[in-house]
């Protein structure tokens, strides 16, 4: 029975948070899966910019370092940031083209129907829980960054993490849109629709 007090308690502290992430959910399921496909892609731009901006930053920390016997802290640490972005805004692109990791031992080999079943199963009872889960839980994680006005403890590092921090809340609000796509297409797919 206490438990059970301290789980309403704890979710009475968090009711705002709730609130937002059901807001959000109706949001979502009202969207078309053109309109997800294109905030999807949009993320995924945004992921290869950062690809680009890392490969270009790396290079240069690298020439600093071995020719110059130079380098900036900053730069290692935006480095970080950079590769966060690279691979947080692409969890949502990949779920849409259907690269993600899987056991494809048997699944391959399943009819077009149970193929759809199995991704709506697991998108429902995995992907949609653990994204929200992450959301909720990183908001106040970004809050209190803002609040501490967090910073790198290294000399010279960069200021401001709240700002890399909440892009997981962004990347998994996108993953959660697609894995409202992927279920529709799944459910299509079970209709025998396209």
């Amino acid at each position: 029975m206490e438990n059970v007090l301290e789980c309403l308690s704890n979710l009475s502290q968090h009711l705002d948070i709730v609130i937002l992430v059901t807001m959000v959910s109706v949001f979502i399921f009202s969207l078309n899966i053109v309109t997800i496909s294109k905030i999807t892609k949009f993320f995924m731009f945004l992921s290869v910019i950062a690809l680009i901006s890392l490969t270009l930053l790396v290079s240069y920390d690298v020439i600093m370092r071995k020719f110059f016997h130079g380098g900036s802290i900053a730069l290692q640490e935006l480095e970080w940031h950079l590769f966060d972005i690279v691979f947080l805004f692409s969890i949502a692109y990949t779920l849409s083209h259907d690269k993600h990791v899987r056991v494809d031992i048997f699944y391959d080999k399943f009819p077009t129907k149970v193929k759809a079943i199995i991704q709506i199963i697991t998108v429902l009872f995995f992907v949609v829980p653990l994204s929200t889960l992450i959301v909720v839980e990183a908001i106040p994680f970004v809050q209190m960054s803002y609040a501490m006005h967090e910073q790198s403890g290294d000399p010279g590092g960069l200021c401001c993490r709240w700002i890399i921090k909440s892009s997981m809340i962004f990347a998994f609000l996108v993953v959660i849109l697609q894995s409202v796509s992927e279920l529709k297409k799944a459910y299509f797919k079970l209709k025998g629709q396209k």
